[in-house]
């Protein structure tokens, strides 16, 4: 299911006072970004709380004003939505999120109540870099990418039929995936297919970008990387 954030982050933004608006924004909101805070941000309850909200909610938005202006990510969030599940053929329930976060990770999968997640956060997707609300500057064109490769990932962490380490660790959480204590359980060999699994996803839905977009490389370090893989390393005498 879509859920669209983008109405409820701008009324906060026409508030007459935004960190007051930011808070009862997250209060409608507590399930989903009660978790975005924990596993993507810093203690929601913490003494730094108020401080991040006060940077986002009066930062300047005007690029992703511009950019909401000339790309319609709902449809780019709807036509991913559906190739993934033509792709994955899931048979679970996946909430797919289109937000304004504060200028932590860019996407992101979450597990609350054992329904699976997948988010963008449209800051880092304006094509310029903000120093103001962190925003990365990646070009909007990349939503379908990191949505798939998110969407992948709470398939795995969900689906009846799974047989991930992650979806038992999630279990054994009563439902809940964290992204430090999970991952920090889970073995290197099941995060690897797990990364692996959700890079094949997303070059199978989001096509025509260069194989380091895929992998988050720069271009030079992707093929710098490619180069060293030709190299062998001598044996021992």
């Amino acid at each position: 299911m879509l859920i669209n954030l983008l109405p409820d982050f701008f009324a906060v933004l026409n508030s007459t006072d935004r960190v007051a608006a930011y808070h009862r924004y997250f209060e409608t909101h507590r399930g989903l970004l009660e978790a975005y805070w924990h596993h993507y941000v810093l203690d929601p309850y913490g003494p730094h709380f108020r401080d991040v909200v006060q940077l986002a909610a009066l930062a300047d938005r005007s690029d992703l004003r511009a950019m909401l202006e000339r790309t319609d990510v709902v449809a780019l969030a709807r036509s991913t939505e559906e190739q993934c599940g033509a792709l994955l053929e899931y048979d679970t329930d996946i909430d797919v999120v289109l937000m304004v976060g504060v200028g932590a990770a860019n996407a992101g999968e979450l597990v609350v109540d054992g329904r699976g997640t997948a988010f963008v956060c449209l800051e880092h997707f304006t094509s310029v870099a903000n120093p103001e609300t962190q925003g990365l500057g990646l070009e909007p064109e990349l939503i379908p990418l990191w949505l798939a490769h998110e969407i992948t990932h709470a398939v795995r962490y969900t689906s009846p039929r799974s047989r991930s380490e992650v979806r038992r660790l999630v279990e054994e959480a009563n439902g809940y995936y964290s992204y430090w204590e999970t991952g920090r359980r889970a073995s290197l060999r099941e995060l690897l297919i797990n990364e692996g699994l959700a890079v094949h996803a997303s070059r199978s839905v989001a096509l025509g970008f260069d194989a380091a977009v895929y992998f988050v490389y720069t271009r030079r370090q992707y093929h710098r990387l490619r180069e060293l893989e030709a190299v062998r390393p001598e044996r021992g005498r």
